[in-house]
């Protein structure tokens, strides 16, 4: 049996799968009824019926694009694109008109063409610019211009780490956690495997987010939205990021390269756990475990408690005993940490063998 927050968090899926059912079944009907009016408008007008039919379910699809861009627009955009494309409409219609009047025939075709192309221009322009734009909106959109930027965008990686519900209870993430549903659905089906480890991976994915939502001030939000003609998760979290304006919130190399060079702001949990991991220096004195034997002649190796690599020359020897050390140098590297250093008898025949050395 799952447990109750997992169960939580299929009953959210299932209420956006509703709703998305509810919207879809509403949009088809919107086609339906504008194909009957386009064939009813035809007959009215002589015109062949089928045609008007075509025409109409046309004008519903069109209808329906539009709605679903303008519910995953943010509304300064949404609101810029509309103003720049009115005013581009006026001005082409005018230029038009103008025109037209300079014309002995196609006045219509005209005037037509540079209506669309006025209202295409000034709605390019005005989202082009909108970064110079962005002081008008903040006093038109005050809630907006503030949460901006603020949405974290979840991905599986980071969920199913965990590591993310310790640091939002730490308080250090502000705004709104989103999970998209196609994220919810991916998790699923990691929870749903016939593999035991994907499917207990799965399963703490679902607990993660059930202690998430039981965070007092932490609003985590279940975003039903997909991209048409998009089928990648990771290029649809992109696009969500770049649609609301938000960072995602990743595990995944691969995802933190690819949203780098699409401009996507990221928020790599590994990264984080290597920059606060303790900060240690040349000369100083640990004690450790030695679990195993390292790659090279001799050494041994060793963890601290956040995982960082310990490893120590001469330390095979010393397999299974508590060993103090003396730090030599630190490397970091893309998969985190390692410290190499030699235990506390070597480390001062190496020092007095550097500064025979020197001198």
């Amino acid at each position: 049996m799952l447990p109750q927050s997992t169960a939580r968090s299929r009953r959210s899926s299932a209420d956006g799968g509703s709703t998305v059912l509810t919207r879809n079944v509403v949009r088809l009907l919107v086609l339906v009824v504008s194909a009957a009016a386009g064939g009813a408008a035809a007959r009215v007008l002589g015109a062949p019926v089928a045609a008007g039919v075509a025409v109409g379910a046309l004008a519903g699809g069109v209808a329906a694009l539009l709605e679903v861009l303008a519910a995953s627009l943010p509304i300064e955009r949404l609101f810029w694109g509309v103003a720049g494309g009115l005013t581009g409409l006026g001005a082409g219609l005018v230029l038009g008109l103008v025109a037209a009047l300079l014309m002995e025939r196609g006045h219509a075709a005209v005037v037509g063409l540079a209506a669309a192309l006025g209202a295409y221009v000034g709605a390019a322009v005005a989202l082009g610019r909108l970064a110079d734009l962005s002081a008008i909106s903040g006093r038109l959109f005050p809630v907006a211009g503030r949460l901006r930027g603020l949405d974290k965008i979840l991905d599986t990686s980071a969920i199913i780490d965990g590591r993310l519900a310790d640091v939002c209870g730490a308080g250090f993430l502000d705004g709104t956690l989103v999970v998209p549903g196609f994220v919810l659905r991916e998790l699923r089906r990691i929870a749903d495997s016939p593999d035991v480890l994907k499917r207990n991976r799965g399963k703490r994915g679902f607990e993660v987010l059930g202690r998430l939502q039981r965070m007092p001030g932490l609003r985590v939000e279940i975003a039903e939205v997909d991209f048409a003609g998009v089928a990648e998760v990771d290029e649809k979290l992109l696009e969500l990021a770049r649609t609301r304006g938000g960072k995602v919130v990743t595990n995944d190399y691969n995802l933190n390269k690819l949203a780098e060079l699409s401009g996507v702001a990221v928020l790599n949990v590994n990264e984080l756990a290597n920059a606060v991991k303790p900060m240690v220096i040349p000369g100083e004195a640990m004690t450790v475990q030695v679990l195993r034997e390292g790659k090279e002649p001799g050494q041994g190796v060793a963890y601290l408690d956040d995982g960082t690599m310990v490893v120590i020359e001469q330390g095979k020897r010393s397999i299974g005993q508590a060993l103090e050390v003396v730090v030599t140098s630190v490397l970091q590297t893309p998969a985190g940490r390692m410290i190499f250093t030699r235990t506390r008898d070597d480390a001062p025949s190496a020092a007095a063998a550097r500064e025979r050395g020197d001198a």
